[in-house]
């Protein structure tokens, strides 16, 4: 009797607590097939509370479910993001079985690859892009997406920061470079189709992979089982970088064994984008194979091989501009009735990945990763530094024309540089504008004559290469503490030995190219004849096409890192905690023995360079700390805050004073230090989704190094900056309004000011800087500083504004138009101008009358040489930052897709810049002639400045098409 009594007490109390349980479960399918959709991401809007569907397409809540009006987001990538309105009451079940998604016809995410092209890249800078914009791809943000689709063809970046402040990673693998902290976007182009799949962390928000940066982090996932079964094949056309595209992919899904599959090839080709010549050639195919092993262990290889050969373009003067139009390309010239451009960008650096996913239990999970990658970077470019040997005085002689079709002497402004231009002057300058408006491009036949009568090559073409090997390590740990609590962790390593070298492409028609420093000639004697050796320990070597040369040298590099982070969810409140440190270890090992720099090992003092042989190891330490929370005034209302302090070690470029050269380190190197500070307002219903971020970040302690070439020494020098701070701050706004099933409205706008807030340390360095007592030495100019305080960071325009509509219609086809205006964007300032060198009177200097160089006095300082002349609001004048004038450009994007039987059929196309707007998405002011005298002389030239500002232009009004059949 007893016994019945407890079973029957107990099954009052079971069905008690089941008829108090409150549920939301449903399903979700294809809204045009009817199939059952998995991974598909459903939330609640109010409490952030998250879950996945299953294989049979459904899903459920029952924790800590919230009551009363509630919104349900259900999105996947692919797909058309959805909202749900429901109303839960306690006790209750919601069931919300059938919810439809439609497949998302438009390829946005194709357009910022197109988008990002050489002819925006500073030629010095290696060809290295910081648009941001495909980082910000996966982000279903309003305003980001906004700076990634619509704003990126002005080079916008979001906050003021490039992408070397955001993480890449693919499975979790970082794909950043060391040597410029800069993801390289070339090595997984063209492989859009298997890349879709994306996790976006805004800024330093909590990410379940690693600390993350300043400008978010985007993990690619590219595991097989996580890919639909079918195949996609897509044809693409073009005039921004290349002209045509193909592509075909097939994913098998989940097979018997436990076995997945992915696979994709395409092409990309083009004789040229909008710029002339900019030619695009490109290959690239991945293979991607899962093993499911058994319930808790999954196997997963993905090897990327994407081959991409571009021809590039550069910045051009107003002078240039002026004569030749925004299209214009210096680097290219008719050969055999084809145009060849000189400046080709090669990638070849395919990533061999495999991954090990581990569920522990049902609430740990371990992701361990090993990657390998390997290939080279090859930058060409015309050596016109070409000598002969003369037997006689037992030197060297040579050195030929620099063959670039607008290098300043063959303008109208160097005709009419003088103060008072005789009418010969006027005739040659008439001349020279009339060459080079009706020709104005690279003489090839020109190069091979010269060539043909010498015995040696005084031309050829050369390529700078960077040839990589990494391998990557790490383990990610995702650990449920308890049902509101996650762990996250990290360590990884990563071990880089970098090849850095010359290497002779062609030799135009030559034998021989000797490889010495022309440079050297203007030395005398014994001396000369040693500084001319690229390698003193193979002087006077004769290289042939595919030698090495020039120079050689190695980097090895360490980076070991940890990152741990703890998330703890709450009915009205969020919040995360997170902390990293890391170790960062590099040195460069000379292979050449360079005239300049003799010796063998590390630096004692900047006297003592030294060129051949393992230079000091720089070690680097660094830590970090973030926090955030998000409050939820109400399911509509949220405010957002996120904070964070951390150091982070120089890049290898910004290592090393000139790296081809010696193994000279920069001189007080430092760590930058970062803080940020973010703070947003959040407001989200069915029919408005809104954010507004106010936004603060400062930087101490930065690095950069530039490279070019002085009126006052026979070589290239090395601007060394340190000590660099700066300030970003701000506020952006992302808002879209649903006014009607078919129709949202959409708005973005971001306000900034990014400024250098101290003046920074400043010094130069050159192969041919030694002192009055023959040591090598740096260059500093008064109090070794540069007058950068207020001045603005250039990299795009700083105030951006949107407005815009999508319509998508039942049947499948959509048009969206964006209108968008930008101003406050400013030119990138020189150092140099802005030194004491700026007011120093060039013909009180002192002079070598034979090598025409400057006498360095011993300690590298020199200070006096006052202008007796000089006007204090005249030099404000001249040293006033440019501002580039405001513009708007209008987007057009659009279309449909057909379901045909089994397939679906579609396509995608966009117009940009409808109305051909001529616009500067950035430049940089020319480090030469910038004293007080001659910027007063270059200002009244009639023809415009010799050495003016250069200018990279936006591209005119361009389209893209996508042609796809699904299946």
């Amino acid at each position: 009797m007893k016994k019945s009594f407890l079973l029957f007490l107990f099954s009052i109390v079971f069905s008690l607590a089941a008829v108090a349980q409150t549920v939301v479960k449903g399903s979700v399918l294809d809204g045009t097939t009817g199939e059952p959709i998995p991974d598909v991401t459903i939330t609640i809007e109010e409490t952030g509370q998250t879950t996945k569907t299953d294989a049979k397409g459904e899903f459920s809540f029952t924790l800590n479910v919230p009551l009363g009006e509630q919104v349900l987001k259900v999105e996947k990538v692919e797909y058309v993001t959805k909202r749900y309105p429901i109303i839960i009451n306690e006790g209750q079940t919601v069931d919300i079985s059938g919810m439809t998604l439609d497949f998302d016809s438009s390829d946005k995410k194709d357009l910022f690859i197109i988008s990002i092209s050489d002819d925006n890249l500073n030629s010095e800078d290696d060809g290295l892009t910081d648009n941001i914009s495909g980082l910000l791809q996966a982000s279903r943000d309003v305003f980001l997406n906004a700076a990634a689709f619509d704003f990126s063809a002005t080079f916008f970046r979001p906050r003021g920061l490039d992408n070397a402040n955001g993480k890449v990673l693919i499975n979790g693998i970082e794909m950043n470079k060391q040597f410029t902290g800069r993801p390289q976007w070339g090595n997984w182009g063209g492989i859009n189709d298997l890349q879709r799949n994306q996790e976006f962390s805004m800024g330093m928000s909590a990410n379940d992979y690693n600390f993350g940066d300043l400008a978010g982090t985007n993990n690619i996932i590219m595991r097989a089982s996580k890919y639909r079964e079918g195949g996609r094949i897509s044809y693409a056309s073009a005039n921004r970088s290349y002209t045509g595209r193909v592509m075909a992919s097939y994913s098998s899904g989940l097979l018997k064994g436990g076995w997945s599959y992915s696979v994709l090839a395409s092409r990309r080709f083009g004789d040229e984008g909008f710029v002339d010549a900019t030619l695009y050639d490109s290959n690239s195919f991945v293979a991607i194979v899962e093993k499911q092993i058994n319930e808790k262990h999954s196997l997963n290889f993905t090897g990327i091989y994407a081959q991409n050969r571009r021809g590039r373009s550069t910045a051009i003067t107003e002078e240039v501009f002026n004569l030749k139009g925004r299209t214009y390309n210096p680097f290219w010239g008719n050969q055999d009735g084809e145009a060849r451009n000189s400046r080709i960008r090669e990638i070849e650096e395919p990533i061999l990945m495999l991954n090990h996913y581990w569920d522990i239990s049902s609430k740990v999970k371990l992701n361990t990763n090993v990657a390998y990658q390997f290939g080279e970077i090859a930058n060409t470019r015309i050596d016109n530094n070409g000598s002969r040997l003369d037997a006689i005085n037992n030197g060297q002689y040579g050195g030929a024309r620099n063959p670039t079709p607008e290098y300043y002497q063959n303008l109208p402004s160097f005709f009419l540089d003088d103060a008072n231009p005789t009418a010969n002057d006027f005739q040659l300058a008439f001349a020279a504008q009339q060459d080079f408006v009706n020709d104005g491009q690279l003489d090839w036949n020109e190069l091979y004559f010269a060539n043909s009568i010498n015995s040696y090559s005084v031309y050829a073409l050369q390529s700078d290469v960077i040839n990589d090997k990494q391998l990557s390590v790490n383990s990610i740990l995702d650990a449920e503490l308890a049902d509101n609590i996650r762990l996250n962790a990290n360590i990884s390593y990563r071990g880089l030995n970098s090849e850095n070298f010359a290497r002779i492409e062609d030799l135009l028609g030559g034998s021989g190219y000797l490889d010495i420093d022309a440079f050297a000639e203007q030395q005398t004697g014994q001396q000369s004849q040693g500084q001319a050796q690229s390698d003193l320990r193979n002087p006077n070597r004769v290289v042939t096409e595919g030698d090495r040369y020039k120079y050689n040298y190695e980097i090895d590099s360490d980076v070991i890192s940890s990152f741990v982070q703890t998330q703890f969810k709450y009915n009205k409140v969020d919040f995360y905690i997170g902390a990293n440190v890391s170790q960062t270890n590099y040195q460069r090992n000379g292979l050449y023995e360079n005239g300049f720099f003799p010796g063998n090992g590390n630096v004692s003092n900047f006297g003592d360079v030294s060129s051949f042989g393992k230079s000091e190891q720089l070690k680097f330490t660094n830590y970090g700390a973030k926090a955030g929370l998000t409050y939820k005034l109400t399911g509509k209302h949220l405010i957002d805050i996120n904070a964070s302090y951390f150091t982070k070690a120089p890049n290898i470029r910004n290592s090393f004073g000139n790296a081809r050269q010696s193994n000279q380190t920069v001189i007080g190197l430092e760590s930058e230090t970062i803080q940020s500070v973010d703070a947003s307002y959040i407001f989200r219903s069915p029919i408005v989704k809104a954010r507004l971020t106010g936004f603060y970040s400062s930087f101490q302690d930065g690095t950069d190094i530039g490279f070019f070439f002085t009126e006052n020494s026979s070589n290239f020098v090395q601007e060394v900056q340190t000590n660099i701070d700066r300030r970003h701050i701000g506020a952006e706004l992302g808002i879209e309004a649903q006014v009607t099933p078919t129709i949202k409205l959409k708005a973005a706008a971001s306000v900034g000011q990014y400024t250098f807030t101290n003046n920074p340390d400043l010094y130069y360095t050159a192969a041919d800087f030694v002192d009055e007592n023959g040591d090598n030495t740096i260059l500093t100019y008064g109090d070794g500083t540069t007058a950068l305080k207020d001045l603005h960071v250039s990299g795009g325009p700083e105030r951006a504004y949107q407005i815009g509509f999508e319509y998508r219609d039942p049947e499948f086809w959509n048009i969206g138009v964006t209108s968008n205006f930008f101003s406050n964007a400013y030119v990138d300032a020189s150092a140099l101008k802005r030194s004491a060198s700026f007011a120093q009177d060039v013909d009180l200097l002192p002079i070598d009358p034979v090598t025409q160089n400057l006498i360095i006095p011993a300690g590298g300082n020199i200070s006096g040489y006052a202008i007796n002349d000089y006007d204090e609001d005249v030099a404000k004048s001249l040293l006033k930052q440019e501002q580039f004038d405001d513009y708007m450009l209008v987007n057009i994007v659009g279309g449909k897709s057909w379901r045909i039987d089994d397939y679906f059929v579609g396509f995608f196309a966009t117009i940009n810049n409808v109305f051909n707007k001529q616009f500067r998405t950035g430049g940089f002011e020319q480090s030469r002639r910038v004293d007080y005298r001659s910027q007063l002389a270059e200002q009244t030239n009639s023809a415009g400045p010799v050495f003016g500002n250069r200018y990279f232009y936006g591209n005119g009004t361009t389209y893209y098409l996508n042609v796809y059949v699904r299946f």
